[in-house]
């Protein structure tokens, strides 16, 4: 049987459709507050996209670098970067194998992106990744959705809309949705159909692979690294049965 190559469409990461679709800040206070310690930390943000967490971080005096594989998605962090009258070296890399010579006290990966991560070795590529570039005593953090498979199934009935906004070049965006989740890849392919200005224009394939908790859990420590907290929300509530979000802060194991 043929592999099924997943992927993320390429108008979903045209930088003007995603900071249109992007505006919320729902995360920011966290991070702000893990960044910003009171003393001057060296912080690596991956999967940065457009800049949406790494500008804002650096106007807070966050001394952070951003990591990205999607060109568009860099020239607009740069541009924005540039508005904002903020310094911040920006990289094209795939987070599987980069090497950027040098280490960070807080390396983290924001809004879901390991999502993007399909198969466990890709993963965990990732994750040496981040261990080979985080100081000793430095902390590593990341987000991802907590799987509800009782969404997913909803998903898969209809196509039901999902966003309507306006870019700032001008488009008129109206986002639909339908998914299918694959049980043995645990991959949930969506597919957005996009209407730009009243009229049809594609499908878009925005693939995430699934990540359970227990399995997530396995996961981080077998490659290197301690849990030392494991939050439901960005308000830091515990983990629970309900959580919508796995949210970890690991240390290198000593």
């Amino acid at each position: 049987m043929k592999q099924e190559e997943h992927k993320v469409g390429e108008l979903i990461y045209d930088a003007n459709i995603y900071d249109g679709m992007n505006t919320f800040m729902d995360d920011f206070e966290f991070y702000k507050r893990w960044t910003t310690k009171g003393v001057t930390l060296k912080v690596l943000e991956l999967c940065c996209g457009t800049g949406r967490l790494t500008i804002p971080l650096a106007k807070e005096g966050v001394a952070i670098t951003g990591v990205d594989f999607t060109e568009t998605m860099l020239t607009q962090a740069k541009s924005k970067s540039l508005n904002a009258g903020v310094q911040i070296d920006f990289i094209k890399a795939d987070i599987r194998d980069f090497d950027l010579k040098n280490t960070f006290d807080l390396i983290f990966i924001p809004f879901n992106s390991i999502h993007h991560l399909y198969k466990n070795e890709d993963l965990f590529a990732a994750f040496q990744r981040v261990h080979h570039h985080l100081k000793a005593d430095g902390t590593f953090i990341f987000d991802c959705f907590n799987p509800d498979i009782r969404f997913i199934t909803e998903g898969e009935k209809e196509l039901k809309q999902v966003s309507s906004y306006a870019t700032d070049d001008g488009r008129e965006v109206v986002i639909k949705e339908i998914m299918q989740y694959n049980h043995q890849t645990q991959v949930n392919s969506i597919d957005w159909h996009y209407y730009i200005n009243g009229q049809f224009d594609s499908v878009q394939k925005l693939d995430m692979r699934m990540f359970f908790p227990n399995e997530l859990n396995h996961y981080v420590t077998s490659n290197g690294f301690d849990i030392l907290h494991k939050f439901g929300d960005f308000e830091e509530g515990e983990f629970n049965e309900s959580s919508q979000k796995q949210i970890f802060v690991c240390k290198v194991k000593s």
